[in-house]
């Protein structure tokens, strides 16, 4: 079994980095690749130049690299000379074996005076295959940036530092990966974000042991405070403004090259309910949109169960004008309500499989034809009711009003337990099942933060932007549970002039 931390930084790279001190051991492994290209330059008295074709821009490396080299004299060549003369940044010269191995990988150009030389000068000329920044998918918004972040790294530091153009945003890189060696960056605001935080972040990056990270999902799975939760303790976000927002509260952001989401955190279970565009319109909206979101959440995980327990258990208190509605829509259905349920439940995930799986043309239409022309067939052949039909209908469209995609994965999971918990106990089922999920939720934390705040601990001014979002002029605190150094976001509250009237008094 792979273990993620062992409380220590460095990495066991013996099977997989080079060990050696011997320069010809390392170049003999890059000779094994038929990508790795190594010439004499300009003829045989010259340089030597080594690198990988599939890393290097080739454009970039004869305009400003060979280019400069066909103008040095035959005779007297010397790196350090030709370090000088070549108009790039970040050049290294350096014999040690590990720098250059990460940087000729890396996408470096590798020069050597002397076939055997060790000292080497490492020209970045880096091939960078980007993808153009376009507008988001899971969190898209009607009002608001058209932005994203792309896989790339920089080009995502560049979006956020344009958003905070302050010198106290400041990003901590790592390499994570014994193999893949990603680039990971660790964002906060220095003076605002409480410090303890940072530590433990960086501690429990530092303690990753993997050997490739390609997504920044991995990180999330290794760093949370409780591994084996349902429930997500860090929030994936794909907006750059949205991290920037969060950043200015004393949150924290975690960045992976490769990956075109970022991670935010501590966060609380209201978080997860919460869009971004709630704060794009005003408050009062705002708020009644996310309470409209709690009860459609809250729906979706009950009104199964509760049909299963009433009809089980409790139908003494069916009202007596619904009563005939439900012995006619139940009178031919040869099955239990739970199995009834089960089998209409089961049908809407193989729906949402079968429509994520698909191209996103055909999965939008075996979405809808499929749970039209299966909803009609099971309600006319007799093996479910139309009243639980419409039911599981409502409940699958409730669930898609959660605005953060890991949180609507975890309402979709948690049904079949209080569904089995109904058929076993009825009303008694469901409220034992709620109070495991609470019992739960009270020990979570989220890189410890309490994960219900502000509900537990109970914490007033945290319900300025939880339940409810009131305006920003009452916002003048970051939230309580972040323990931020600076609490003050609105220093002093603008008097509001009053505007001229043209009424005649």
């Amino acid at each position: 079994m792979v273990r993620f931390f062992k409380g220590r930084r460095e990495m066991d790279a013996a099977s997989f980095q080079v060990t050696s001190e011997d320069f010809q051991e390392l170049l003999k492994k890059f000779k094994a690749s038929n990508d790795f290209l190594t010439f004499r330059f300009p003829d045989d008295d010259g340089y030597t130049i080594s690198y990988f074709n599939s890393l290097v821009s080739a454009q970039q490396l004869h305009e400003q690299v060979l280019a400069v080299i066909s103008n040095q004299p035959k005779q007297g060549q010397d790196l350090k000379q030709l370090k000088s003369d070549i108009p790039m940044e970040d050049m290294k010269l350096t014999t040690d074996i590990k720098d250059i191995q990460r940087l000729v990988l890396a996408g470096s150009v590798m020069i050597q005076y002397k076939k055997d030389d060790k000292m080497c000068l490492l020209i970045p000329c880096v091939h960078s295959v980007k993808r153009q920044i376009s507008t988001p998918e899971s969190e898209y918004t009607v009002v608001g940036s058209k932005e994203a972040f792309v896989e790339s790294l920089d080009s995502n530091l560049n979006l956020i530092r344009n958003r905070l153009p302050i010198p106290e945003l400041q990003s901590k890189e790592f390499r994570v990966g014994s193999i893949s060696q990603t680039r990971l960056a660790v964002l906060y605001i220095d003076g605002i974000v409480n410090q303890q935080i940072i530590k433990t972040v960086m501690q429990r990056i530092e303690d990753i042991e993997y050997d490739t990270i390609v997504d920044i999902s991995f990180v999330s799975q290794m760093i949370t405070d409780n591994r084996n939760s349902m429930f997500p303790q860090l929030i994936d976000t794909e907006r750059p403004d949205h991290l920037a927002s969060v950043l200015s509260e004393g949150k924290i952001g975690i960045m992976l090259d490769g990956s075109p989401h970022a991670l935010v955190g501590p966060n609380t279970i209201i978080s997860f309910f919460s869009s971004f565009e709630d704060y794009f319109q005003i408050w009062n909206l705002g708020t009644s949109f996310r309470l409209i979101r709690l009860f459609a959440v809250l729906f979706s995980v009950l009104s199964s169960p509760l049909y299963v327990a009433v009809l089980t258990y409790h139908y003494q208190v069916i009202p007596t004008d619904l009563l005939p509605i439900l012995i006619s829509s139940r009178g031919v259905i040869p099955f239990p309500p739970i199995l009834e349920a089960i089998v209409l439940e089961g049908t809407i995930e193989l729906l949402r499989e079968a429509a994520v799986r698909l191209p996103a043309k055909v999965g939008s239409t075996i979405g809808i034809v499929g749970g039209i022309v299966i909803g009609t067939a099971a309600v006319e052949a007799g093996f479910v009711s139309n009243v639980l039909l419409m039911l599981v209908a409502l409940a699958a469209l409730a669930s898609f009003t959660v605005p953060i995609y890991q949180i609507s994965n975890t309402i979709r999971l948690i049904r079949f337990p209080f569904l089995i918990a109904a058929q076993l106990y009825g009303l008694f089922g469901i409220a034992l099942c709620s109070a495991f999920i609470l019992s739960h939720l009270l020990k979570l934390t989220s890189l410890g933060s309490p994960y219900l705040d502000p509900l537990y601990p109970l914490r007033i001014h945290d319900f300025k932007d939880s339940l409810i979002r009131l305006p920003f002029s009452k916002q003048k605190k970051r939230p309580q549970f972040l323990r931020t150094e600076n609490p003050l976001r609105l220093r002093k509250e603008a008097e509001t002039p009053t505007p001229p009237s043209d009424i005649d008094e």
